[in-house]
């Protein structure tokens, strides 16, 4: 996926997202495709989207004006969802970016998937499950605000599944099980990997999983802190790809 860049559209659920991190976000989309289309939904007489209205037009991103039809509802996410329906049915897309926590997507982003267009997610680490496996891609915000530091991962020892990446109980620790599986899933006959094969294996496993969430700005980074695989340079018309093997 990441050597494929095609339209995608950008629906943003502005009850659901962040002004701030418009910038980061559409950098974000960015990475697989062009965004196309950029909509955001939301009930602009309301005081919680002032945030939205300076920045639109910076962005080239359209308003769409849904009122809330009974008080404590909105009609966002259905307006949003029939809009998507629409979108996908008109085939000028490849793609879709649903920016939102909420996990009323999750059925929008399974019927993208059935169509076998891609479809990304991007919301907080409080989306719910659901939506974010329905996703082939799904970016936590908060990998999105700060430029990670990379931080020595511990040595691995034989009896044990997971590594710990900070030493802090609040960190997250990588599952080595699914970097293992990715490797295996991604090697060739001589038992090494391209970094770009895996990182596209560890989505299909997991598609939350981002090397930013464990304090690495990108997946080499990430294993060459994971003492049992070795990241060799790899030149290819003056460009690098590296390889990954077992040392």
């Amino acid at each position: 996926m990441e050597d494929t860049k095609f339209n995608i559209a950008v629906l943003i659920d502005g009850d659901n997202a962040q002004p701030k991190l418009i910038k980061e976000i559409l950098e974000e989309v960015s990475k697989y495709g062009k965004a196309t289309i950029r909509r955001i939904y939301g009930d602009w007489t309301q005081q919680h989207m002032n945030g939205w209205k300076e920045i639109i037009n910076q962005y080239s991103i359209s308003p769409i004006q849904k009122f809330a039809y009974t008080t404590g509802k909105n009609s966002t996410d259905s307006s949003l969802i029939i809009e998507a329906m629409d979108i996908l049915h008109s085939k000028n897309t490849e793609g879709f970016c649903i920016v939102s926590s909420d996990s009323d997507y999750t059925g929008l982003a399974k019927r993208i998937r059935e169509e076998g267009l891609f479809v990304m997610g991007i919301g907080q680490k409080k989306t719910p499950s659901a939506f974010v496996q329905s996703c082939e891609i799904f970016t936590f915000t908060e990998n999105l605000l700060v430029e990670p530091k990379a931080i020595p991962v511990a040595k691995k020892k034989a009896s044990t599944k997971e590594v710990a990446v900070k030493e802090t109980d609040a960190t997250p620790k990588i599952n080595l099980s699914i970097i293992d599986k990715a490797f295996d899933i991604s090697a060739n006959e001589d038992d090494e990997a391209y970094i770009s094969n895996i990182g596209t294996n560890l989505r299909k496993i997991s598609p939350s999983f981002d090397s930013r969430t464990y304090g690495f700005r990108n997946l080499t980074k990430l294993f060459e802190s994971i003492d049992k695989y070795q990241v060799v340079k790899n030149i290819v018309n003056g460009l690098n790809h590296p390889l990954v093997r077992l040392k």
